[in-house]
């Protein structure tokens, strides 16, 4: 995923009412932006931290700017980790699309955003006319509170919860169903569940996984150009 034009870099002021963030620009001018993470953004939201930022050409948006990229050092220097959660879905579509998943390829049509379950709506829908439609969603990944370990959630989330549910579901009535966790911090090299954060959806994915929900973890590589689908990685 290339971003559409250059991002703009800021430093964080503070992070508010989970959707907000005030930030300096480079001129001195403090502007109120966007943030699209309902997350804890755990060490990630530091006053004074480094931080990108995206504009909208859409001239009627209340808020123009939204908050991209942050700068952290886990231990090995600075990198960049993104933190819009609205872009994962397009990330791991592009790279099914390109067959950069092996796991994921053989499919003639991707779909996103499709209806399933209980009122929900499936990240992706790959289907083919002699293979059986597998349901995949994707959650979005920035929590390290290690080197190199990436973890998952970095809040309560109960809708993560249902997923999984949704997606047992699936595999129940003849489907496949695979949970991906895109990570959007490249120096991660294995990823694990925070399940001192959220017992309830570690305890669940044991679940989902027994009833043959399949589950992938990949690295993105982060710049301020584009993101995009790096390699691998196994859970701890």
């Amino acid at each position: 995923m290339r971003f559409s034009a250059p991002l703009i870099p800021a430093t964080l002021v503070r992070r508010y009412k989970r959707f907000l963030a005030d930030v300096r620009l480079p001129s001195g001018e403090e502007i109120t932006v966007h943030v699209a993470n309902s997350g804890g953004m755990i060490g990630l939201a530091a006053p004074g931290a480094r931080v990108w930022l995206s504009k909208s050409a859409n001239e009627k948006r209340k808020l123009a700017h939204s908050w991209e990229l942050v700068e952290c050092d886990f231990g090995g220097g600075p990198e960049l980790v993104g933190v819009h959660t609205g872009h994962p879905n397009l990330i791991v579509a592009e790279a099914v699309a390109a067959g950069e998943i092996p796991e994921l390829a053989g499919y003639a049509t991707l779909r996103r955003e499709v209806r399933y379950g209980k009122n929900s709506r499936v990240d992706l829908l790959l289907e083919d006319p002699v293979r059986v439609p597998c349901y995949v969603e994707v959650k979005n990944v920035h929590l390290m509170r290690r080197p190199g370990l990436a973890e998952f959630p970095d809040a309560v989330t109960a809708r993560g919860t249902k997923h999984l549910d949704e997606l047992a579901a699936m595999v129940a009535a003849g489907a496949r169903a695979v949970m991906f966790y895109l990570i959007q911090i490249g120096s991660a090299d294995r990823f694990a569940f925070a399940a001192d954060i959220d017992p309830v959806y570690a305890r669940t994915f044991v679940r989902a996984r027994a009833a043959g929900v399949e589950a992938l973890a990949y690295v993105c590589a982060v710049g301020a150009g584009e993101i995009r689908l790096a390699r691998r990685v196994p859970f701890a």
